[in-house]
């Protein structure tokens, strides 16, 4: 018997010692939630008894020129949320989020207290990982920009009810909350608690849903519906989040396609257009490729970074490393030509067929080039290497 559990001290195995060291402090997160929510009451003038005829104002009042700006142009799909979560000290979800709902009328549409909503939004932002290099607030924030711009598209802005655009914001800005930094393969080899909590399927899109769900319960942003609408509301933001899991890709894409090749998607059935939201977040979840080389390749490295610090700590620990992860035998071109090849581009191609746009057409472009763009650099190394 070992002597540590003779003594009555558990001894820890490597797949435990792994999953420590990305253990993060919950009561820590918590009090840096409360801290940053108190300073942002001490910060806005809003909070301190300044009110306003309409949302708008209040944003308005907070932000700089230069974020403002921005925001006249949220719709555009070159938006850099990089220079935008600069311009706003760190806070690109609160604002994106607070201002995409205000824009289409939704806080005055749900009657939402916006003290309520503000105090949601910073739960929220506080609540995503900000020493993770890709998953984290402002990758949020990004998809909650491209959720935009496909709700902006003329089948989805003529059918979606002010329900459903509420929805799909929500779920955007939500679909990784309080995400670790690591795959769903890592937490169930490594014995993690919500591996064992959701049986090793979905696992962290279950964990990010009913993070959302407790802190819309938290906040209480809802709690003037009734209890109806409020489980009707977290019933369908689970099944849009869980959607976002990658491992039921084809699953999601054969359904669409056979939908399209049918005809028989109607956007006036509630349940067709869940489906669709289910669609356009799966699609602004890996839409890195489709957005400029300029912001495509900042979020390749990112989450190549990411990659590769859970194979570090794999091997460290002695744990097989998983796919991508081992920065020994994979680099970030092989891996952005595979991930474009295999699950941007056939999705990408069926959300043209569904919404064929000038912004899926552009979508379609920039893969192309940016996939490109990566066959270059891996030619470039290969002739590199050669020389050598």
């Amino acid at each position: 018997m070992n002597s540590s559990c003779s003594l009555g001290i558990p001894s820890l195995t490597s797949g435990e010692k792994a999953h420590s060291e990305i253990e993060i402090s919950l009561s820590a997160r918590n009090i840096r939630r409360l801290l940053s929510f108190q300073r942002y009451l001490k910060s806005s003038r809003f909070f301190r008894g300044v009110t306003a005829q309409n949302s708008l104002y209040i944003l308005d009042d907070d932000y700089n020129g230069q974020a403002k700006c921005m925001l006249e142009k949220v719709g555009s799909w070159s938006f850099d949320i990089f220079l935008f979560d600069r311009l706003t000290n760190g806070n690109s979800l609160v604002t994106l989020t607070f201002h995409l709902l205000s824009h289409h009328g939704l806080i005055d549409h749900f009657q939402l207290d916006m003290v309520k909503l503000r105090r949601f939004l910073v739960m929220v932002q506080e609540d995503y990982h900000s020493q993770n290099p890709y998953h984290n607030a402002v990758h949020a924030a990004d998809v909650t920009q491209a959720m935009y711009c496909f709700l902006k598209e003329p089948k989805l802005a003529k059918s979606f009810t002010p329900w459903d655009i509420l929805l799909g914001l929500i779920a955007a800005a939500t679909h990784d909350l309080d995400h670790p930094g690591v795959n769903q393969s890592f937490l169930i080899k490594t014995n993690h608690y919500l591996a064992t909590l959701y049986k090793n399927t979905s696992v962290l899109e279950n964990h990010h849903w009913r993070s959302a769900v407790g802190l819309l319960r938290e906040s209480g942003l809802f709690a003037h519906m009734t209890l109806e609408e409020r489980q009707h509301m977290e019933g369908q933001l689970g099944s849009i989040i869980l959607a976002t899991d990658i491992s039921r890709q084809n699953e999601y894409l054969s359904q669409f396609r056979t939908h399209l090749d049918r005809g028989d998607l109607c956007l006036d059935n509630a349940s067709d257009r869940l489906f669709i939201l289910q669609m356009a977040l799966k699609c602004a979840d890996i839409c890195n490729p489709c957005r400029t080389w300029e912001l495509s390749k900042q979020w390749s490295e990112k989450v190549t970074e990411e990659f590769f610090y859970q194979g570090d700590v794999e091997r460290k620990y002695k744990l097989d490393v998983s796919p991508l992860c081992d920065r020994q035998t994979s680099n970030i071109a092989n891996i952005q030509i595979g991930f474009i090849t295999y699950l941007v581009e056939p999705l990408f191609v069926e959300w043209a067929r569904f919404s064929n746009t000038r912004l899926s057409q552009t979508m379609l472009g920039h893969v192309g080039l940016n996939k490109a763009s990566w066959k270059g650099m891996l030619q470039e190394r290969s002739s590199s290497e050669e020389a050598d």
